[in-house]
């Protein structure tokens, strides 16, 4: 085979796929359509939905199921604790193996998870996207991406499963801290900047959950989702759209969801005629783990495998995952009866050779990486860890100027948060994933807690600290202590949130999902008996999604919100607290005033929005886009004449930001859309532009942002997508609710459609002044 033009890298990817499709038979042909789980268990705890009842193992050992090759090798980092010098080597063992095992000496892609940093043990717990989302910086992002890229590639992995980029629509969803946030364009930009980078690296990154996961009915996880065709094209699509035309994405991510009756696994409408067909996407599809059998054992739009494999194919998915079971002889036997069409099978494995080509994988001289000694918690990544979690900390409020603390003052921390290491770290972390099934194993990465960061910011303080209560337990006994404690301090910090968990195991995470957004357990009770002391509360929430804080509006000192910060947080949140760190986060979901009415996002129309048509008032406590610091900014000298413009037109606005306090700090510019009439109901407002000002005391910054008429582009009345003519206005704002300066343009002209040419995103300048 060496001297087939399949091997010939000099020959196009295209020629040489083609070529070596020629010589594959059709068991050769779907054993590059499914991966192997080799460490996945069919008992304990699990990390997949049903993995216990969908995770029987193939009908024969592993060494005989390579001899005709291997798409997928699944998680040999992120399925159990392993060294990360040693599970290289083995990595690289099992690829050679693979190799000489098959006709053509092909490896698999490996594939990891990578939410939040590579999932391996020792690798750096990065915040969670939605912390990413309150930080509104896409460039550090990319840089995280980057580095996690480079990770990744150092071990021999190939494959990321990240980003997500559902969108948020009701923040009783365990999964709400894997998002970015509530608002499409911010996902879409921060999305992006983490493709980019991932894939810089040379890793194949994977969008999901494609699409619709987060708009689940009731925030069950997996549950039927009712969303529209136009919140679905307006609000669910264009964050992947982004991600693929501007980020380069190689690999996209079938939901389990169903919208409208159709599974994503089985809607050639989504995964054939829009993405490839419209969107032009040539990479591979792969199902979400367990997605091709969930066709017949969930949706029950199937009543075999045959049947599940056939309906998956035909409609665009290219690779099973975790392990085989449907694609493999089932498949092969539906072939050869006639039931599946063989060029199916050849077009997916058509597309995952032509990525094994662009990963160099069909390369005579491919060997794989064998490092001898990998540190996957570098002095470099922390450090990129500490930037994005002080970045992402949100001074929801602080009315007095309680912070920052006083250097010397007596302290009480009280919180079941406050000393426990997990309380930094999300779901898809290695420690909160896969450690739980390992109680013996070490964390393996130092995690500061809060109370240890405070008392190291602050040493001059005098710190007592009780637990008070725990995270879900009804349990009140510690309540008089904490009380006692509070009562003679001078300031109260609370610590308060959640436990990331799998199913049900935490209070946030995949599968824990809530009937309503108050407070964990009895940590609403606790933080009413600290109130009622009468000594000033600091309220610090870490935490996977907002809670209503409404019932302690206007009775805390002050309220910080840290959305599971990573392995650095500890020294941000508690860098916030003494003042070292100026916070610059925003908010990138709305926090509610009162636990019930949910689902309430800020992208509602106007009768979405507080009436006296209803007793129900979903105005949320803080807004979208809102933060606090401890600086003051002056916005200054705002352009942005009235104006026509025809609807292929562009516009031009601008606002000099001046801090005008006495240390530096960072203002987010955030520019908005209002559509006073439009033929089908938008929302009030919505995101279209921002801007981080990073600015040192008295300095000042200009910043422009050209706005295209394509930005106001929505989904008309005959599901075409239009920019239509009439009133607009641009809000400059320090968040949604808070508008600086209003631009008023009006677009001329007929209606225009556009498609996948339209402009997605804002040119933004920045000038010092």
């Amino acid at each position: 085979m060496t001297t087939a033009p399949w091997r010939d890298p000099a020959l196009p990817a295209a020629a040489r796929v083609d070529d070596l499709l020629s010589r594959m038979t059709l068991e050769e042909k779907t054993a590059q359509l499914y991966g192997v789980w080799v460490g996945a268990a069919t008992d304990g705890g699990g990390v997949a939905p049903h993995q216990h009842d969908m995770t029987a193992g193939p009908a024969e050992d592993f060494d005989e199921l390579i001899t005709r090759g291997l798409g997928q090798l699944t998680r040999p980092f992120g399925t159990a604790p392993v060294e990360p010098g040693l599970g290289a080597r083995a990595l690289a063992h099992a690829q050679r193996q693979i190799a000489a095992a098959g006709r053509f000496g092909i490896p698999a892609v490996a594939h990891e998870e990578c939410l939040a940093g590579f999932t391996a043990w020792r690798a750096t717990a990065y915040p969670v996207p939605l912390a990413w989302g309150a930080a509104f910086d896409p460039a550090l992002v990319e840089e995280m991406g980057r580095a996690i890229g480079r990770d990744l590639r150092a071990v021999g992995v190939h494959q990321g499963l990240a980003p997500v980029l559902d969108v948020v629509r009701d923040p009783r969803w365990g999964r709400v801290e894997e998002t970015i946030g509530e608002d499409p364009y911010l996902v879409g930009t921060v999305g992006t900047a983490y493709v980019r980078g991932l894939e810089s690296a040379g890793v194949v990154a994977t969008l999901k959950h494609f699409a619709g996961y987060a708009s689940s009915a009731g925030a069950r996880n997996l549950a039927p989702v009712r969303a529209g065709t136009r919140e679905f094209a307006d609000v669910t699509l264009p964050p992947f759209e982004m991600a693929l035309r501007e980020g380069g994405a190689r690999s996209v991510m079938a939901a389990y969801t169903e919208r409208d009756g159709v599974p994503a696994s089985a809607d050639p409408e989504l995964l054939t005629r829009l993405l490839r067909e419209e969107w032009g996407f040539t990479g591979t599809v792969v199902a979400d783990y367990f997605g091709i059998g969930f066709l017949q054992t969930l949706h029950r739009v199937a009543g075999t495998p045959a049947e599940a494999a056939g309906l998956a194919l035909a409609s665009g998915v290219d690779v099973e995952l975790p392990t085989v079971k449907y694609y493999g002889a089932s498949l092969v036997e539906a072939v050869r009866a006639g039931e599946v069409a063989e060029e199916l099978v050849d077009r997916a494995a058509r597309r995952v050779l032509l990525q094994k080509c662009d990963l160099g994988l069909l390369d005579e001289d491919w060997r794989p990486e064998t490092a001898e000694s990998v540190d996957l918690d570098t002095a470099a990544n922390r450090g990129l860890a500490r930037r994005l979690a002080e970045e992402s900390v949100v001074l929801l409020d602080n009315p007095d100027g309680l912070l920052p603390l006083a250097p010397d003052t007596r302290i009480a921390v009280v919180g079941p948060r406050a000393a426990d290491a997990l309380a930094m770290l999300g779901c898809y972390s290695f420690p909160s994933h896969v450690l739980p099934h390992h109680p013996d194993v070490e964390t393996g990465i130092g995690i500061p807690t809060v109370l240890e960061s405070l008392r190291a910011e602050l040493p001059d303080a005098k710190v007592t600290f009780t637990e008070g209560c725990a995270v879900s337990d009804p349990d009140t006994s510690g309540f008089a202590e904490a009380v006692a404690r509070t009562a003679e301090a001078d300031v109260c910090v609370a610590v308060l949130g959640d436990r990331a968990g799998l199913f049900g195991r935490g209070t946030s995470g995949e599968g824990c999902d809530v009937a309503d957004l108050g407070l964990p357990g009895v940590q609403g009770e606790l933080l009413d008996g600290l109130v009622a002391t009468g000594v000033p509360v600091v309220l610090v929430l870490l935490t996977g999604r907002p809670y209503a804080l409404g019932r302690w509006h206007g009775r805390l000192g002050a309220v910080v919100q840290a959305f599971f910060p990573g392995e650095e947080g500890g020294p941000a949140v508690a860098g916030v607290l003494s003042g070292r760190v100026n916070p610059s986060g925003r908010l990138p979901v709305s926090v509610p005033r009162v636990p019930g009415g949910q689902p309430w996002t800020y992208l509602q129309p106007p009768l979405g929005l507080a009436g006296e048509v209803s007793s129900l008032d979903p105005t949320p406590l803080y807004a979208f886009g809102h933060g606090r610091t401890y600086t003051a900014f002056a916005w200054e000298d705002f352009t942005g004449p009235d104006a026509e413009i025809p609807t292929d037109g562009s516009y031009d606005l601008a606002v000099t930001v001046r801090n005008t306090g006495d240390r530096a700090g960072t203002e987010v510019v955030q520019l908005y859309l209002h559509d006073p009439v439009a033929s089908v109901t938008r929302p009030d407002v919505r995101l279209i532009g921002y801007r981080r000002l990073e600015l040192a005391a008295g300095e000042s910054a200009r910043v422009a942002f050209r706005f295209h008429a394509d930005l106001s582009a929505f989904t008309g009345l005959d599901g075409r997508r239009i920019v239509e003519p009439g009133a607009l206005e641009l809000r400059l704002g320090a968040s949604s609710a808070d508008v600086r300066e209003v631009a008023r343009v009006r677009l001329t002209g007929p209606a225009r459609e556009v498609g996948v040419e339209r402009r997605l995103h804002c040119d933004v300048e920045v000038a010092s002044d």
